[in-house]
Formats: structure tokens, C-alpha cells, sequence
């Protein structure tokens, strides 16, 4: 009981917006139902092959780039809260156009469009994130929102690979709706959270001072952060594969059964995140955040691994265990890493540019890793990836031990 009540203090006394958040993120996530499964809608819906799938979600991803760098630069300028409630709403609003429409090529267009939408809110969110916290609540913030998530996601994918095989349209649709329940919620509870240049910032938050100039300059001014991005790229590089080559290899493996399966694998990820993450937030409070993400990207090597030799379904559900808890360990310590390096007056611009770097692992891994898969198989495809991971690792370690992490 006494250890029930330690991981429950951990989110304890947490900003009034940190929970608000929490719930709008739960509704948000419970209708993520298009992303995880584009991978399918693209191949078996569409009828594109794997490799031509591929090249469809990099570009998606590549046609970001200019979103995230205009909602950033919007998100420093007009505030956080306007930028999230326009351009969500406008995603929203074009996944509820796809589901009154046919699988076609003009699906593809409208859903690109709406990931562009959501990306020019993203740095908002994140910039939105560290105004509200300190460094003393930030991994408990982070992780807390990063739960969640996966109380939605838990729910979702299962919800998701029911009803693609008969039901495409109502996955929009629902994924629409999820998004306008979620910013009607921010509308009404969350205040704009843009701080002035002249807020008083304490030592430990040195860092964090505002700053006058471009983000290339502050960039350059910090390029322990430059650092992490790249190192993360080979990371995005790598997870990119769990919602591309995963599927199409489980609908490989299991035929009409695919989808559905890959829900049930998903959906213990998003379990185990409920479970296990305030455990761990809990357990390496006081780790410093790099070394934390090093050690998440061993467990990442480790599953992603033995993605490539595995075919029966409970070893999947093992080998997602591990990879769930590399996922906990780097996804609760990534924003704050990020936030705790990063200006108050450019925190929109440098979480888009992040992001832009990091998502290039995202926009040409399943290019990449699609014509792999299709030349040599999937496991030769999860090695490489494995390999990679482990260099990323190396990385992340050096850099942990240049900025003096003890």
C-alpha cells in the first residue's frame, strides 16, 4: 500500500492545466484510429504495394516540415492556445470529410492535409507544456500526459481493427469527433499560457531565460540540442518501423486476422504504459533525463530485435512489452530534456524544429525500411533497425557524459 501511495504522489500537485490536459488527452487518443492503421488503409483499402505505402508516409511527413516551422513560429508570436484550437479543428474537420468519401488517391491528398493541420499544432502543445511546468515537475508532467495518451491508445487500436474491414468511414469519422470533444475542453479550461520577457526565471531555470534573436542563434548558442536531435533521428528512424513494417508484417503472418492482431499488440503497449509508467516515473525520478533515454533505446534494440525472428502471436506480445518500456523510459524523459534547455521565447520555433529533425527517422524510415522489406524480408529488416538502435544508444551515452550527467 505504502508503495501504491509513493507512485500516486508522484502526480500529485501538479500544475491545474497538467490535469486538464491529462483529459483532453485520454478523449484525444480514444478516437486515434487512422494513424496506426494508415499503413493497411494504404495497402489493402487503396490497394498501394508496401513499398509505394512507404513513399506515401514519408511524404506525408516530409510535406510537415513547412507546418511545424509556421505553427511554431505563429505559436511564439499570437500564443499557444490559438494555434492548437485553429489548426486541430481543422484536422478534425478533414478526417470528417475522408469519411464520407471512398478509398481513393483523393483520400490520400485530404489525409495528408489533415496531418498538416495537426502538425502546425504540435510545437504549440509542447511549447505550451513547458510554460506551464518547472524542472522540478516536469518528468511527473510529462509523464503523467504521456499516460494519458495511452489510456486512449489502449482503447483505440482495438476499436480500430473491428471496424476497418467493414467500417473505414466511421474511423474517420470518430477520429474527427475525438479531436473537436478534446479542444472544446482546452477552449473552455485552459488560459493562453505565453509568458512575457520580463518573467523573473530562477537559477535553475538559467536556461530557460528569455532570449532576443533568431532560433538559429539560440541553436547555436545550445548545441547540446542539435546533438539530441540527431541522435533521436536515428531513434524516430527506428519506432517508425513498429506502426509500418509491424503491421504489414503481422498481416503477412496472419492474413485476414492482421489488423485485428496488431490492434490486440497495440493495445498492450498502450496497457503496459498505464501500468508501468508511473512505476517508473516514480523509480528514476532523480535520473538524469539522457541517461534514462540511453537506457529506454537498449530495451527499444532488444524488441526490435526479435521482431525479426519471431511468428507466433504471444511472442509478439512479449517482445511489445519490452519495447513498451524503452518507449516509457525515452518518451518521459524527451520533453523534458527539451524543455529544460530551451528558451521561454522560443520554445514554439525549437519545438518545431525538433521535430522536423527527429521526424526525418519517421519520413524515411518506412520508405527506407518498405523497399528492405520487400527485397530481403522482415528479418533482415528488424536487424538493421536492431543495429541502429544500439548506435543510437552509443550516442546518447556520449552525450549524456559530455554535459556532465552524474
Amino acid at each position: 500500500m505504502k508503495s501504491k501511495r509513493n507512485m500516486l504522489t508522484t502526480y500529485k500537485g501538479l500544475p491545474r492545466e497538467i490535469y486538464i490536459l491529462f483529459v483532453a488527452r485520454i478523449i484525444n487518443c480514444l478516437g486515434n484510429f487512422v494513424y496506426p492503421l494508415l499503413a493497411l488503409i494504404l495497402t489493402q483499402k487503396i490497394g498501394l504495394t508496401p513499398a509505394k505505402a512507404g513513399v506515401i508516409v514519408t511524404l506525408m511527413v516530409v510535406s510537415q516540415v513547412p507546418s511545424l516551422m509556421i505553427g511554431g513560429k505563429i505559436a511564439d508570436s499570437i500564443g499557444r492556445k490559438k494555434v492548437i484550437i485553429i489548426f486541430q479543428t481543422l484536422g478534425g474537420f478533414f478526417y470528417l470529410v475522408c469519411g464520407f468519401m471512398k478509398p481513393s488517391i483523393f483520400v490520400i491528398i485530404i489525409i495528408v492535409i489533415a496531418a498538416n493541420c495537426y502538425s502546425m499544432a504540435a510545437p504549440a502543445y509542447d511549447a505550451m507544456i513547458a510554460d506551464i511546468t518547472t524542472p522540478k515537475n516536469r518528468k511527473s508532467s510529462y509523464s503523467l500526459l504521456y499516460m494519458g495518451m495511452n489510456i486512449g491508445v489502449s482503447v483505440g487500436p482495438i476499436l480500430a481493427g473491428y471496424l476497418f474491414k467493414n467500417y473505414l468511414s466511421v474511423l474517420f469519422i470518430g477520429d474527427a469527433i475525438t479531436s473537436f470533444l478534446s479542444i472544446i475542453i482546452m477552449y473552455i479550461f485552459i488560459k493562453e499560457t505565453t509568458k512575457s520577457k520580463n518573467i523573473v526565471i530562477d537559477k535553475e531555470r538559467e536556461l530557460e531565460k528569455y532570449e532576443e534573436g533568431s532560433v538559429i542563434s539560440v541553436l547555436l548558442k545550445r548545441p547540446m540540442i542539435l546533438y539530441f536531435s540527431i541522435i533521436m533521428l536515428i531513434y524516430s528512424f527506428s519506432y517508425s518501423q513498429w506502426s509500418f513494417t509491424l503491421p504489414l508484417q503481422m498481416a503477412s503472418l496472419f492474413k485476414g486476422n492482421g489488423a485485428k492482431f496488431y490492434g490486440f499488440v497495440a493495445s498492450i503497449n498502450g496497457f503496459a504504459v498505464i501500468i508501468f509508467t508511473p512505476i517508473i516515473t516514480t523509480l528514476l525520478h532523480k535520473v538524469k533525463a539522457l541517461k534514462v533515454i540511453a537506457i529506454g533505446g537498449i530495451f527499444y534494440a532488444i524488441s526490435f530485435g526479435m521482431f525479426g525472428f519471431i511468428s507466433k502471436l504471444p511472442m509478439f506480445f512479449i517482445a511489445i512489452f519490452i519495447m513498451t518500456i524503452g518507449e516509457i523510459l525515452i518518451t518521459t524523459n524527451q520533453g523534458t530534456f527539451i524543455a529544460n534547455n530551451t528558451p521561454s521565447s522560443h520554445r514554439g520555433r525549437i519545438n518545431a524544429i525538433i521535430p522536423i529533425i527527429t521526424g526525418a527517422g519517421y519520413a524515411f524510415g518506412p520508405a527506407v525500411m518498405g523497399n528492405v522489406s520487400n527485397y530481403f524480408g522482415y528479418t533482415v529488416t528488424w536487424t538493421i533497425i536492431s543495429i541502429l538502435m544500439f548506435i543510437g544508444v552509443l550516442g546518447n551515452a556520449l552525450l549524456s557524459r559530455r554535459n556532465n550527467e552524474s
